[in-house]
């Protein structure tokens, strides 16, 4: 029962336990080791180490109780990440007024990248603004031109 889809309806009564939503579930492999790791935040998009730690136990226990992984596995808990990627259109829509980072498939004003604040998604389309050099602007890109997005964290 080693598939993600299974351990994932194991675990999702903990998850909703401890209010947090499963961000990604997968496997890595590092070397001979096999990592299950399953990322985890809040709807806000927070998260803390204490949390990770009890629904690390929980899972473990779960896990273990079911014998859902016929292996030797590390099961890591962690959380999503300040920069994390942003995969669908509820979750650009859940930022709006973030700080992103935003590649482009396509140049747009002469650019195939960006990082600024998230102003608008209205209908697919994307408003950016991003300083250059001194000066404060805007810029707008379909979603379908954009190959990666993710929240930044400004320096």
């Amino acid at each position: 029962m080693s598939s993600i889809t299974a351990i994932k309806s194991l675990i999702d009564p903990i998850l909703e336990k401890h209010n947090v939503l499963c961000y990604e579930c997968k496997w890595v492999n590092e070397g001979k080791m096999r990592i299950l790791q399953v990322a985890i935040m809040r709807n806000d998009g927070s998260m803390d180490l204490d949390t990770c730690q009890s629904v690390s136990n929980d899972v473990s226990d779960v896990l273990d109780q079911n014998d859902a992984i016929s292996f030797e596995y590390y099961l890591e808990v962690c959380s999503a990440g300040a920069e994390r990627e942003l995969r669908s259109d509820a979750e650009i829509s859940a930022v709006i007024g973030a700080y992103v980072f935003v590649r482009f498939n396509k140049p747009v004003e002469k650019k195939m990248e960006i990082t600024g604040d998230l102003l608008s998604f209205e209908e697919g389309v994307l408003t950016i603004a991003y300083r250059d050099k001194q000066k404060k602007l805007e810029i707008t890109v379909e979603k379908s031109n954009i190959s990666l997005i993710r929240l930044a964290v400004a320096l």
